[in-house]
């Protein structure tokens, strides 16, 4: 996404090159700005500027404090498929999330609460099985027993694992319910989730923080990518809800 915005700045910049007004005035003014995007994206500071707020709410480690009747919801972020043949896996981006919603599980058992997980994610990369299923399986040779974990398999997207969820949950009735996902991808969840009538516990798995650098870092440039696409799933939520565009709000 900084790679687009880099060319769109780019494109408008030669598109005023070849009109009369302001040409020699803005040829420098635009490259001067893709210049110091590129840099602000790849030194560190812009990443650092945009996780800071979405991240900050949940950078201390949340204490749990379980009910009678969990629900823990684990969001998918991929699987890789390593060669031909051979099974699904758990992405690198996903291991942490696995992790946490493992910890989370022992944590509410040996608090004596009966507890689900819901692993929530469908194929989205088209390696032959589903986020949801793939994920189950890691889970339970992290010790989660099988009749307490649950497959949601059928969403392409955030939007769509809190709609898939939210009959899941409403059948298990939990009187409270964890989301556990990346540090910088709570908020946006957890507006979904609420929109779907699913008042969630926040469980970061992961903070993602930007590298000082003075040279350009690919790492910097990820970062502020998957900060830019947080802001605009948060951005398009609000602007379908102000057209109409999405479901109504349910309770």
């Amino acid at each position: 996404m900084t790679g687009v915005l880099l060319i769109l700045i780019l494109l408008t910049g030669l598109i005023v090159m070849f009109h009369r007004w302001g040409r020699h005035r803005l040829r420098g003014t635009m490259a001067a700005l893709v210049v110091g995007l590129f840099l602000a994206a790849g030194c560190g500071p812009l990443p650092q500027l945009l996780l800071q707020p979405l991240q900050a709410p949940y950078a201390q480690p949340m204490a749990a404090s379980f009910g009678v009747r969990s629900a823990i919801v684990l969001l998918g972020a991929g699987t890789v498929s390593p060669a031909a043949r051979m099974a699904a896996e758990v992405s690198p981006l996903a291991h942490s999330r696995v992790t946490k919603a493992a910890e989370l599980y022992h944590g509410c058992r040996q608090a004596g609460g009966e507890c689900k997980v819901v692993a929530s994610g469908g194929d989205v990369h088209g390696n032959g099985d589903s986020e949801g299923a793939v994920y189950v399986r890691q889970l339970a040779k992290l010790g989660v027993p099988e009749t307490d974990l649950i497959a949601e398999t059928r969403s392409q997207n955030t939007w769509e694992n809190a709609r898939y969820c939210e009959p899941l949950l409403a059948a298990l009735q939990p009187d409270r319910v964890y989301l556990v996902t990346s540090g910088l991808h709570l908020t946006r969840s957890m507006l979904y989730f609420e929109h779907f009538g699913i008042r969630t516990i926040p469980v970061r798995a992961d903070y993602l923080d930007a590298a000082g650098s003075v040279l350009p870092l690919a790492y910097n440039l990820m970062a502020t990518d998957f900060a830019l696409h947080e802001y605009l799933g948060i951005a398009r939520f609000h602007v379908y809800n102000a057209l109409g565009w999405n479901p109504p709000a349910r309770g």
